[in-house]
């Protein structure tokens, strides 16, 4: 099981850091070199979907692989709609059943492996405790 520690370091400003030493800043809308929690969020579904998806990708064709998720919301509002996903890397090379294999064998693992997307579709519940 893993941790992660949000620290304040400053007003507004504070760093996230898990177990094995990494950290990134997360801060308020418009903060300079920080994430905001949604966007840590949005990054969380998109990396965890190119993890997932990279050894099979990364077998089949040549280049990069690059996943992006995408804030959908009304303005103002508090909660997410939905969080796409979009995966993008070079088929050009491969002929239509091996796209379509590929297309089935990065959806399946995504669906069965990547923790996540897995957890944003179920909203589990998020108990917060707080001093006594």
């Amino acid at each position: 099981m893993s941790n992660v520690e949000v620290r304040l370091v400053g007003q507004h400003d504070f760093v996230a850091t898990n177990d094995r030493g990494a950290s990134v800043r997360v801060g308020r809308k418009g903060a300079p070199g920080a994430f905001t929690p949604v966007e840590l969020l949005l990054a969380a579904a998109a990396g965890c979907a190119a993890v997932t998806a990279e050894t099979l990708v990364t077998r089949r064709v040549d280049g990069g692989l690059v996943a992006r998720a995408d804030d959908v919301r009304p303005a103002d509002a508090h909660q997410l709609d939905a969080v796409p996903i979009a995966l993008d890397y070079d088929i050009s090379q491969l002929d239509a059943a091996q796209r379509a294999a590929l297309d089935a064998a990065v959806r399946r693992a995504i669906d069965q492996l990547c923790t996540v997307t897995r957890t944003l579709k179920s909203t589990p519940p998020t108990p917060v405790t707080l001093p006594t």
